[in-house]
């Protein structure tokens, strides 16, 4: 895939749509990041998040639903979700620098491929073989 990662009217949202947003610019870097603090956030294997400039973002709708948590050991773990389904939404980082947008929130599929895998230090043991598993479609018969 082509280097440049751009974002051009590019929507997402929460899990239940109250909280919507649309993204325009380019963005800096996607990290799939395997740390401890990913995973208890997300309850999975990894989080998947895309950094661009904090003016890239104009939410459309639902922003007084957000609410967000910083873990104050952290120097710049933090997240932003919507207060009635609990989905990711993007979030600045602590000082402002940088959007983070939770790649799974986007609602328009994006150009661009993750850049790397980030803290595979500290991944669960369980995701070293996840490419070698069976793949379905939908759930097995066997669910």
């Amino acid at each position: 895939m082509d280097n440049l990662k751009v974002f051009n009217a590019t929507r997402g949202q929460c899990l239940c749509g109250q909280v919507k947003y649309e993204l325009n610019g380019e963005a800096s870097s996607f990290h799939l990041c395997y740390c401890s603090r990913c995973r208890h956030s997300t309850g999975s294997a990894h989080a998947a998040n895309v950094f661009t400039k904090p003016e890239a973002i104009k939410w459309v709708c639902g922003e007084e639903q957000i609410k967000r948590f910083e873990l104050a050991q952290a120097k710049s773990f933090a997240k932003q979700f919507c207060q009635n389904c609990a989905g990711a939404v993007p979030y600045l980082n602590k000082v402002g620098t940088f959007l983070v947008v939770p790649a799974g929130s986007l609602v328009d599929e994006i150009a661009f491929d993750p850049d790397d895998r980030i803290f595979t230090d500290s991944k669960a043991k369980w995701t070293e073989c996840i490419f070698e598993l069976p793949t379905f479609e939908r759930y097995p018969d066997k669910f």
